[in-house]
């Protein structure tokens, strides 16, 4: 076992969930067989391998990424022109996080 319900229930705070004893449970399984793979993954011989920083970066001829073009930018007074409750230049919108 590589992680305890305690440290789920740690991580579900975190997280602002409130879990069940079942979704703990159920939880903590699956944790500890996503953390299995990766120590298995970890096991890997990757000597030679260089890191890649982009997966199309050799791929130029088929790389699908669309050309970056310059638009002007939607501006403040167009951007909260709708809003429900604008002010001071940003969106004000209600509390939602409460501890």
């Amino acid at each position: 076992m590589k992680i305890t319900e305690n440290e789920v229930r740690y991580i579900a705070g975190l997280a602002n969930l409130n879990l069940t004893d079942e979704e703990i449970h159920r939880f903590r399984a699956d944790l500890d067989e996503i953390l299995t793979h990766i120590d298995k993954l970890n096991e890997l011989d990757l000597t030679g391998v260089e890191p890649m920083a982009q997966v199309l970066y050799e791929a130029e001829e088929t790389a699908t990424l669309r050309e970056d073009t310059e638009v002007q930018p939607l501006g403040e007074a167009l951007a909260l022109e709708n809003a429900p409750l604008p002010g001071a230049g940003y969106f004000k919108v209600p509390k939602v996080i409460e501890r």
